[in-house]
């Protein structure tokens, strides 16, 4: 057998499946062959792409293909689209340890992007620890963003399925142009929010390292056969570098800086360049990153931090202060915060909100030592408000009702320039400071 090298030309590319083969679900033994005939009848489609394989390792799109419009992509959480908004088509670095709600906003982000937007969202598990995966799927599960289909349902839809006057068990027609749509039950997608996709750490560096262009190439699908925004969480990106090294080393490649794979940003730039906003559609990454030993200058940080137009870091000061999202103010960045991509009072009052929380920082070592009242006037009207503005950062989850008790709220970016422009130009200064704390837009507070 020859041996592999780079730029070895082969038969065919690693592909997957647009659409699984329906024989996979028809699981149960009692259903005789001409029951089944019919059932696989109720999942042929008139679409061509659907039941095509298509190859996971492709060449971005090229530039008359993409959208030249810079679009807000709009996250209904007032601290995410006031300080660091988001981009369609753009890449978002996620920062945070264990404990400070980091699959909370993951899976809030999922439910407004399928509720509010009609979206899709793709999670890809690269690599990380298997346990935290099977807890985000029954996680998902409970708050109702996965739905699975019992034998009961299954049974139940596929009866009313059958009943239908298009359906025959005698003669089953497996004519594609004739059949209805899928029913719900079995795929259970229907009703679901997310698409998974995990290679944890138990696989091998291969799998590691492919399944993130495979949870790519699901998206691109979903973005090109749909015209669906597609919203993709890749958990971690620095284990698919660590497997690229992995294969690099078993390859018998020469290694590069510190140990990592001479081809570290091709690998890289093929994955993020097919990260892009399109006419048809647009596909949005959220990537939750590791820091080796916390060293920013390590090459694969670098590497990343390149392609990132957002980071949303979460504090874990904020998360001790019951404050959620706890996302830091002052660590978190957007290359969309400028006066060319956002409206000039949506860039002013930003600022504002940031400048004013700068401020009530420095203050805080005065006001523990001496006390409120050793304060000028003027900065104490500006604590004041800054102590409200911090509350009013805060928002109920609609995926965290059953924890917190506390409907849910999606506050559009309107709505929250509105609220935090009234708070920082003293016009809500009779309001009590805890008014602000857990509530949505300003309709909330003054209610």
């Amino acid at each position: 057998m020859p041996k592999l090298y780079r730029g070895s030309r082969l038969a065919a590319s690693i592909s997957h499946p647009s659409q699984p083969k329906v024989q996979s679900y028809l699981t149960y033994s009692h259903l005789w062959p001409s029951l089944q005939d019919a059932c696989e009848c109720a999942f042929y489609s008139t679409d061509t792409l659907f039941a095509s394989l298509k190859a996971i390792h492709r060449t971005p799109l090229a530039m008359m293909a993409l959208s030249i419009s810079v679009t807000l992509f709009e996250t209904g959480i007032k601290v995410v689209d006031l300080l660091t908004p988001y981009k369609s088509g753009g890449k978002i670095g996620l920062f945070g340890g264990a404990g400070v709600g980091k699959t909370v906003v993951i899976m809030e982000f999922i439910r407004n992007l399928a509720i509010e937007h009609g979206g899709l969202s793709l999670f890809a598990g690269v690599g990380e620890r298997t346990r935290e995966g099977n807890d985000l799927y029954c996680e998902m599960q409970d708050s109702g963003i996965i739905k699975i289909a019992t034998k009961e349902s299954f049974l139940c839809d596929l009866s009313d399925h059958l009943s239908a006057p298009h359906s025959s068990l005698s003669t089953p027609s497996k004519n594609p142009c004739c059949c209805p749509q899928p029913c719900g039950a079995l795929f259970a997608a229907a009703q679901s929010q997310v698409l998974c996709v995990f290679g944890q750490m138990n696989e091998t560096p291969g799998c590691r390292m492919r399944v993130t262009f495979a949870s790519i190439s699901m998206a691109e699908y979903f973005r090109d056969a749909f015209g669906q925004d597609v919203l993709i969480f890749v958990d971690n990106v620095f284990r698919f570098v660590q497997a690229g090294s992995e294969v690099s080393t078993l390859l018998g490649r020469m290694p590069s800086a510190v140990g990592y794979q001479a081809t570290l940003s091709t690998e890289m730039g093929s994955f993020q360049e097919r990260i892009v906003a399109t006419l048809a559609g647009s596909i949005t990454s959220i990537q939750a990153i590791y820091v080796p030993a916390d060293d920013l200058t390590d090459p694969a940080p670098v590497v990343i931090f390149g392609h990132l137009d957002a980071t949303t870091v979460l504090s874990r000061i904020k998360a001790s202060k019951g404050i959620y999202p706890a996302v830091d103010p002052f660590n978190s960045t957007s290359k969309m915060l400028a006066p060319g991509y956002v409206k000039q009072e949506h860039f002013c009052i930003a600022n504002d909100v940031k400048q004013m929380l700068q401020r009530y920082k420095e203050v805080q070592d005065v006001i523990a030592i001496l006390g409120l009242e050793e304060l000028s006037d003027q900065d104490r009207i500006l604590v004041d408000r800054a102590r409200k503005v911090e509350r009013f950062l805060s928002q109920p989850f609609f995926v965290a009702e059953v924890f917190t008790r506390i409907q849910g709220r999606y506050v559009s970016l309107h709505d929250t320039i509105i609220g935090f422009t009234k708070i920082v130009t003293g016009e809500l200064d009779a309001q009590p400071e805890g008014a602000f704390y857990f509530k949505g837009a300003l309709s909330d507070v003054c209610a």
